[in-house]
């Protein structure tokens, strides 16, 4: 027995009795400075923590000694008041087995032999050079883990070493397997474990303040939650206020759990669970043994979802198909058919498609005649004007087949057999062409010929940079060739149709075979379509000189968004949902672009927000940067006006988001930027509230009309974005939106996709932060505003279950702006919901 004491003149300390064998060490009794007997088997093992090892006196005294010593601050502690441990919290609510699926470190990981046989060979890649030892910089790597958790990761492999006693900065592999056990067990109480002791850093059983925040920290690094990150002292100081109010200095275990089932108790929907289980078996997909009923069912609701579209496009077909067959026919008839053959007759029935399609490509872009069409008419019942960018893509396809059509059987048919035809044969052919050509020069140097090269060398460069590859410079390229792409070089290139166009018209009258003026049609196809875009352009040249706007405030915001607050010209009259274009003279005297409107038809003002994606619009952020810097920002529209750069304006214009108020509900979707059409309804659903609070006495009366009704009755606002700095664009509206919002009109929903999904480990303590900071102060700490954030990316069958649920036998328009990966699985929702449940939901996608 050996009897280790403090007593050498300090005060305060305990007296320690071990009993030191050969083999072992093992603690007999303690005693706190006030001699009173410790015999709590928790505070006893903490001195007898990791002391079983078997060692020789000798070599181990003074390393047992030194232990020892490290844990007498701790057992000071002991002579404090004990907290009463909390009673066993009840695991069997709702709530509860939401939250028992939570706290997974590794994503969709079950465990099993085949999980274990990847991390196998990922530790043999990574060792080879290390003498199969895996240093805790790889550890993440190794596990899965992605690189913005190497921080996260680190920390955990800590957690792990200290709970084995382990203290070098390698493990191997079957250090590796115990780990991968522990953190792949599914038990509940084990993830907790881990991650008590992952924020536990000194594994004494108890989490203290500065480890709190220590762990937000981490937690904000791996889902890039900067602000987060600067708050930490203040987020650790409130969750240590919440869970210590006995002021301790610590939080147990049981503290932990507490917080986490609370955290989830936002995320549970209450659904009748029936409802929600007789609306899963019609979701599902039964598909009919007999393929032509598969067939006949599938065709039956593509038509259904889509005839407006069909219409059309069976109906431009067939009058290409009728235009080729007619001239097919007519040159088969004539004496050039007997020297040139059929080559002349595909040449002439693709020069007609041609003429057609060159007439109805500058349809789509009348942007002022399809807005009217779409107020002032019926026709958008039948016509799908909202496809109107896709129709011109798809005549422009059209095109490049007509034209590969006709240049080819010209240059590799007809204009070799001219050259090679005997004297007999090329008689016929001298009217038409004069003395018979010996060579190719022969045409190239004619009207003909030339007009005909320069056209489709002009078309396939505005063809080529007008490809979505090249637009939006996706490819990787080097620096030479990206300066001659982007959307400048779309722009302007596309601008080259002038000269195409004229082109056109010589070609097509200085033709070989046709010499009388009324039989050279191309000028007639062309007429009215170019005189109705001229008309566009003088209008928007006339409109945008008299409607010149003063910029009233200009705001940088994270996200590289510039948002312009301007003057609202006498008589501009729009729809929430509806788009304009401006142009910036400082940045380039002829682009016009076209941007959302995000203010409400009520404000007195014009607002709109603009991401620098591209070349133009990061000119366009840098030329407002500069007075931005050297005066006032223009937060609060007052003080200093800076010098801002002139901007023009044209619009409004339709589109599809326009016609939400058609709809008593709406889901309203936006990505990112593509908000910004969604939030202006978002603003005219609050505009309207606010007028009907105005105006109690007359809805109480019932003089309000049905006809004139002020929008949807519900609607649901999803925003999905990647930074947590986008959410300060519209951080007024949503606040707003919260607070106007006293009979649950608009269901707003926040993702952020950089955070892990709900349950990750690298989100609990985001997710246990969130729910404790809203419940305390009404506000989320992910977007600083009213409206609770989600993590990762929405479970949309889930959004709609609910919605279809909530609104049985309901129309639903579904409005959707932003990247075009979601747009079918949104698409196809839709139509699943529409044909399998009494809910019927309209999708509609904007397009620019």
């Amino acid at each position: 027995m050996q009897k280790m004491s403090t007593d050498d003149g300090r005060t305060g300390l305990p007296e320690i009795n071990m009993n030191v064998r050969d083999d072992s060490e093992a603690v007999q009794s303690v005693k706190t400075a006030g001699g009173a007997d410790v015999d709590d088997p928790e505070q006893l093992s903490v001195l007898a923590k990791g002391s079983e090892k078997r060692s020789s006196v000798v070599q181990n005294a003074s390393s047992r000694i030194r232990q020892v010593s490290s844990d007498f601050k701790r057992l000071t502690t002991f002579s404090k008041p004990k907290r009463q441990p909390l009673g066993r919290l009840d695991r069997s609510k709702p709530v509860a087995t939401y939250a028992l699926k939570g706290l997974k470190f590794i994503s969709k990981t079950d465990g099993g032999a085949t999980p274990w046989a990847d991390l196998e060979k990922r530790f043999d890649r990574l060792t080879a050079a290390t003498n199969g030892l895996l240093p805790r910089s790889l550890f993440g790597e190794c596990i899965g883990m992605n690189k913005e958790s190497k921080e996260f990761a680190g920390e955990l492999f800590n957690s792990l070493a200290l709970r084995r006693n382990i203290t070098g900065d390698s493990i191997n592999k079957a250090q590796l397997k115990e780990f991968w056990d522990q953190i792949s067990d599914q038990s509940f109480d084990s993830r907790l474990q881990t991650f008590f002791d992952m924020v536990d850093r000194d594994g004494d059983g108890r989490i203290t303040e500065d480890e709190v925040k220590k762990i937000i920290s981490l937690s904000a690094s791996a889902n890039n939650l900067a602000n987060i990150k600067k708050q930490a002292d203040e987020y650790a100081a409130m969750i240590m206020e919440e869970l210590d109010p006995e002021n301790f200095g610590y939080i147990m275990i049981e503290n932990l759990e507490m917080l986490l089932l609370q955290a989830q108790t936002h995320n549970v929907i209450g659904e009748n669970r029936n409802l929600s289980e007789m609306l899963n078996q019609k979701l599902k997909t039964t598909r009919s043994g007999n393929p032509i009923r598969r067939w006949y069912g599938d065709f039956r609701f593509f038509l259904v979802d889509n005839w407006e579209r069909c219409w059309v496009i069976v109906l431009w077909t067939a009058v290409m198909v009728a235009l080729f067959t007619w001239k097919y026919i007519q040159y088969k008839n004539r004496a050039v058919y007997k020297v040139l053959g059929v080559c002349v007759c595909i040449a002439k029935g693709s020069a007609e498609t041609l003429k057609l399609n060159m007439a109805l490509i500058l349809l789509p872009v009348c942007r002022n005649t399809i807005t009217w069409l779409r107020n002032k008419t019926r026709l958008g019942v039948a016509v799908p004007f909202d496809d109107n960018l896709n129709f011109h893509k798809v005549i422009g396809v059209a095109i490049s087949i007509g034209v590969g059509l006709h240049a080819i059987s010209h240059l590799t048919c007809d204009f070799p057999r001219l050259i090679h035809a005997t004297e007999e044969e090329y008689k016929p052919m001298q009217q038409f062409f004069g003395d018979q050509a010996k060579n190719y020069w022969h045409f190239v140097k004619e009207v003909e010929g030339y007009t005909g090269i320069i056209m489709l060398v002009l078309m396939m460069i505005a063809f080529t940079l007008a490809t979505p590859w090249l637009r939006r410079n996706k490819l990787k390229l080097p620096l030479v060739l990206k300066k001659v792409t982007g959307f400048n070089a779309f722009w302007y290139t596309h601008h080259l149709f002038v000269i195409v166009y004229t082109l056109l018209i010589v070609h097509g009258i200085k033709l070989y075979l046709t010499k009388e003026w009324y039989k050279k049609t191309t000028w007639m196809y062309l007429a009215v379509p170019i005189s109705i875009y001229a008309c566009e352009r003088l209008i928007r040249a006339f409109r945008s000189s008299g409607e010149t706007v003063k910029i009233l405030k200009a705001v940088n915001y994270p996200g590289n968004v510039l948002a312009l607050h301007m003057s609202k010209p006498q008589g501009f009259k729009y729809k929430s949902g509806q788009y304009m274009f401006v142009k910036c003279a400082a940045v380039s005297p002829f682009e016009w672009h076209p941007f959302s409107i995000t203010s409400a038809p009520g404000d007195d003002y014009l607002s709109v927000h603009i991401r620098s994606l591209g070349d133009w619009t990061g000119q366009l952020k840098t030329v407002f940067s500069e007075p931005l810097a050297n005066g006032k920002s223009g937060l609060d529209g007052q003080g200093e006006n800076p010098n801002y750069p002139k901007v023009l304006i044209d619009g409004p214009y339709g589109a599809p988001s326009q016609d939400y108020k058609k709809y008593d509900v709406v889901l309203l979707v936006g990505l990112g930027i593509g908000a910004t059409p969604m939030i202006s309804i978002v603003k005219d659903i609050v505009n309207n509230m606010k007028a009907k609070e105005e105006d109690v006495s007359a809805l109480e009366n019932g003089t309000l009309v049905q006809k004139n009704k002020s929008g949807p009755t519900s609607a649901y606002f999803y925003w999905v974005t990647r930074e947590q700095g986008s959410f300060d664009w519209f951080k007024g509206i949503m606040n707003e939106a919260a607070e106007m919002d006293k009979n649950g009109i608009i269901e707003m929903h926040n993702y952020c996709t950089s955070v892990y999904e709900e349950g990750d480990a690298r989100s609990a303590l985001i997710t246990m932060l969130q729910s404790l900071y809203h419940a305390k102060k009404g506000v989320d700490v992910v977007s600083d505003t009213r409206v609770k954030t989600h993590f990762a990316k929405p479970d949309w069958p889930e959004v709609y279950k609910h919605i279809a649920l909530k609104h049985t036998g309901s129309r639903i328009g579904v409005f959707y702006c932003g990247a075009p990966a979601p747009t079918q699985k949104l698409k196809q929702l839709a139509h699943d919901f529409s044909h399998k449940t009494s809910t019927k939901f309209d999708f509609h996608k904007e397009n620019f």
